[in-house]
């Protein structure tokens, strides 16, 4: 891969002290970053959401299978993404291309088709190995020369990632749960879009930097030297890292160890939502599924061990510590990445996100500070960028402030729409239903709303209820409107509009109308509702807060080994889960009579411990990998790492849909409990053998 050709200019066009080509970087991340936490927050809420409101109704453990398969998947198309990049097109060409794909992806889902959704994850996927990787790896070879800025480079550089994905779940998820699902989705691939255009035009900012390689050449690979471990140390002879190459039954360990895992997360949501099993049979009393997936971790352990033992034992004893690692950061990311699917879901069905009266001003008034503030701070970083690049790159500049100008339109909008919500106190027909259970002879009941749609039984005993709704419309006392009955409780507005086009979809999907007609009893001013993704933004809101700290306290005589942090990482996990298990325990079990509602301050602490953690355990993974690891294996070692990554994404989409189960059987705090109780349990373990890790990481910090 060619450098920069001309490092004597590094500083010629800078920002802040940085190349300006950093910023185009910055910003290209932001969007992406954008479109993939945005699409992020909606998806699981989108498909258990019921049809009248514009959701799918699936079941919960359908859309956490598919949305653990994705972000799996997320992290294992990166290998091959950036393999193809190095040696064939270049990184520049990839980031197009992965760009072009998941905006492809973005807009397909927001056609709302089961198909398109299919398609639409596919381009997702594929987009994001191309992507991921490689705008990384710019700055890495732009950087090449100057190791002394990288540290700041990166700093700024993930400040963008936060930066776009704090606007990204706050924007999609508030349009996506207030206006519509397409709009939410569509709105991630339109920046996604731009942000693909914004780097096109002004890519010549980075020189050569991230061009294809030459023919013939195989990439600069840094640790690439065969007669070193990546360290500067020597090599034991015969058994060093010249003499170590992959061998052919390395080589097929690896491809049938990498399909067989790769097709098994694939036939996990192909099986459970459309009843297609690929490993339709069963060995020794284990299912196909479960064989095939051992069978392939054995082979993947196997080969690892094997390539582990024909290193001399100093690199054999550092390529330990990182399997250690990768082992932990499954439990990390399996607990962690329950942010997207439980947590998400217990927002939005059990945490009471109603504000009113100076609780109400209070969170308008934090929401438009944490809003405004950060978007004014990259807006001022974007003039700076003007005043550098302007005159060479203005097509990019311009489709930049337009980008900016369209956030800033929508921010504004959203600001007006919350401000002008009113809470209307409505009174329904609600249809009391007693019937006898035939196995233990005793009376249930349920409740239902009496909707158009709804033919009354013998059973049935209609009866007045009442409900809040909030929005920004204007309606009068003794005024009537329609709602539709949430599938977990509560309703939602609609405008008068759209009830032509709600019964149209009901009878296109053979359902009946679930439209129930409210009449206003009591209007209240200053009440707002919480968007259930609006909580997804603390971890960011977080991480720019706390982060400063946290690096100052890596940086001074307190600074705790690697082993520490990593426990110390998974510990503050597991704190973060036992809030919400004590804050959900009133909620008791899933009997269905009544749904208990918890201060949003659960999640909120909840959501600060899982960022501590998060802060805590950020220094040490992929930086050991590179400390670590030999040269001719730090790919392979990369693959483990993100493979580990992969596992426990899968791993939090299969154990997270398993929370109505749980929380019917025993109740939803005692499925928090579960990711309490490991975390910790992997924390202490993680410390213990610290004396031990330190040990055989031989000196390396």
């Amino acid at each position: 891969m060619q450098g920069n050709n001309s490092n004597n200019n590094f500083f010629e066009t800078q920002v802040l002290g940085h190349p300006a080509g950093l910023f185009v970087l910055f910003f290209t991340e932001m969007w992406e970053r954008f479109s993939y936490y945005g699409m992020r927050a909606l998806l699981v809420l989108f498909l258990i959401s019921s049809p009248g409101l514009g959701g799918w109704d699936w079941s919960i453990g359908e859309a956490l299978s598919l949305y653990g398969t994705y972000t799996a998947m997320v992290y294992l198309t990166p290998i091959l993404g950036g393999y193809v990049a190095d040696r064939i097109i270049g990184y520049r060409k990839a980031v197009v291309i992965g760009a072009l794909f998941m905006t492809l992806g973005h807009a397909s889902m927001a056609l709302e088709s089961e198909l398109f959704l299919y398609f639409g994850i596919g381009f997702l996927i594929i987009g994001n190995g191309f992507f991921k990787p490689n705008m990384t790896s710019i700055i890495s070879h732009m950087y090449k020369d100057f190791p002394e800025k990288k540290d700041g480079a990166y700093t700024i550089f993930y400040m963008g990632v936060n930066a776009g994905a704090f606007l990204g779940i706050m924007l999609c998820g508030y349009i996506g749960e207030s206006v519509s699902w397409s709009y939410g989705f569509g709105l991630a691939g339109i920046f996604m879009l731009l942000g693909m255009f914004q780097f096109m035009f002004a890519q010549k900012i980075l020189g050569n930097v991230g061009l294809a390689p030459e023919k013939g050449s195989q990439g600069e690979l840094e640790n690439d030297n065969p007669s070193s471990d990546g360290l500067g140390e020597p090599v034991i002879e015969g058994k060093g890292d010249k003499f170590n190459p992959f061998t052919m039954l390395d080589k097929i360990l690896m491809g049938v160890s990498a399909v067989i895992a790769t097709v098994w997360i694939i036939n996990d949501p192909l099986s459970s939502i459309a009843g297609i099993d690929l490993f339709n049979f069963q060995i020794g009393g284990l299912s196909g599924s479960n064989f095939s997936i051992l069978f392939a971790l054995a082979l993947f352990i196997f080969l690892l061990i094997s390539r582990i033992l024909r290193y001399g034992s100093i690199v054999m004893d550092k390529m330990v510590v990182v399997a250690i690692f990768a082992f932990f950061t499954v439990f990390f990311w399996a607990a962690f990445e329950q942010a997207g699917g439980s947590m998400t879901i217990f927002a939005n069905d059990f945490t009471d996100r109603t504000m009113s009266g100076t609780y109400s001003t209070i969170f308008i008034v934090l929401d438009v500070i944490i809003t405004v503030v950060p978007i004014g701070i990259i807006s001022w970083v974007l003039f700076k960028l003007f005043k550098k690049t302007f005159k060479k790159y203005a097509l990019s500049n311009i489709i930049l402030a337009s980008s900016f100008l369209f956030i800033w339109v929508i921010v504004i909008w959203k600001i007006n729409r919350n401000l002008d919500s009113t809470a209307y106190v409505a009174v329904f027909d609600n249809v009391k239903t007693t019937t006898i259970n035939e196995e233990t002879g005793e009376e249930e009941i349920t409740y239902q709303a009496f909707s158009e749609g709804y033919e009354l039984t013998e059973y049935d005993e209609v009866l007045r209820d009442t409900t809040t709704v909030i929005e920004p419309v204007e309606l009068r006392l003794g005024a009537t409107f329609e709602i539709v009955e949430k599938k977990r409780g509560g309703f939602k507005y609609i405008n008068p509009d759209e009830v032509e086009a709600y019964r149209d979809r009901q009878i296109f999907k053979g359902l009946p109308s679930k439209i129930v007609t409210a009449t206003v009893i009591e209007i209240k001013d200053n009440e707002v509702e919480i968007p259930a993704t609006w909580f997804g933004i603390l971890n960011s809101l977080f991480i720019i807060m706390f982060a400063p700290l946290f690096s100052r306290l890596w940086e001074s005589k307190y600074n705790p080994s690697g082993p520490v942090k990593y426990g110390l990482g998974l510990i503050l996990l597991g704190i973060g889960f036992g809030v919400l298990a004590m804050g959900s325990a009133s909620i008791g079990s899933g009997d269905g009579t009544e749904v208990v509602l918890v201060s949003v301050w659960w999640l909120t602490f909840a959501y600060l411990f899982h960022t501590l953690g998060e802060l805590c355990l950020s220094p040490v993974g992929l930086s050991y990998v590179s400390k670590l690891v030999p040269g001719r294996m730090i790919a392979f070692m990369f693959g483990v790492w993100y493979l580990a990554v992969a596992i426990g994404n899968k791993t939090a989409g299969l154990v997270g849909g398993q929370v109505e189960a749980i929380a019917e059987k025993y109740s939803i705090s005692t499925f928090f409990l579960i990711f309490t109780l490991i975390p910790i349990g992997m924390g202490v373990l993680a410390i213990l053998l610290s004396p031990i890790i330190r040990k055989l990481m031989h000196g390396v910090k």
